[in-house]
């Protein structure tokens, strides 16, 4: 990736609904020179998917949760199984394996206590191999973002 990649990741970080025309201006390219490195980023896995970020609050979904996990057993068999059965809990946003005192960090999105609890015994614990969990609670965001700084 030269600097002008580097920047066009940037641009389409920062909002990937603009056309290509405008990003070959705030780059000096032709229309053609950046879609054809837009393509071969894509082409690369350097760009894996677009999105829609969603704002939590307007959807009632603003009560997070980081949840730590400890499973009961370290067998590969079991570790897989976790993963395998966490990423199909659509509460869970980011599932994240971990050094420390827990196994896992789990990001939750509930709508509210009510909610968590829920979550917690119909669904979280109902997994094999939970040996315990803490959760805290999130009081405000104070940084958010999907961005990757490239330098």
């Amino acid at each position: 990736m030269d600097p002008t990649d580097i920047r066009l990741l940037s641009l389409l970080q920062e909002d990937c609904k603009r056309t290509t025309k405008a990003y070959a201006l705030d780059l000096g390219l032709s229309t053609t020179a950046v879609y054809e490195r837009i393509k071969r980023l894509e082409r690369e896995g350097v760009i894996r998917k677009y999105v829609a970020l969603v704002d939590k609050q307007v959807v009632g979904m603003d009560f997070t949760v980081l949840c730590h996990v400890k499973l009961s057993r370290h067998i590969k068999e079991y570790v897989l199984q976790f993963e395998r059965e966490v990423q199909q809990l659509e509460e869970v946003s980011e599932c994240f394996h971990v050094s420390g005192d827990y196994d896992y960090i789990l990001k939750i999105h509930v709508s509210n206590m009510a909610a968590y609890r829920d979550f917690m015994v119909n669904k979280l614990t109902a997994l094999n191999n939970i040996g315990s969990t803490q959760s805290s609670f999130v009081i405000s965001e104070v940084k958010a973002s999907t961005a990757i700084s490239l330098g």
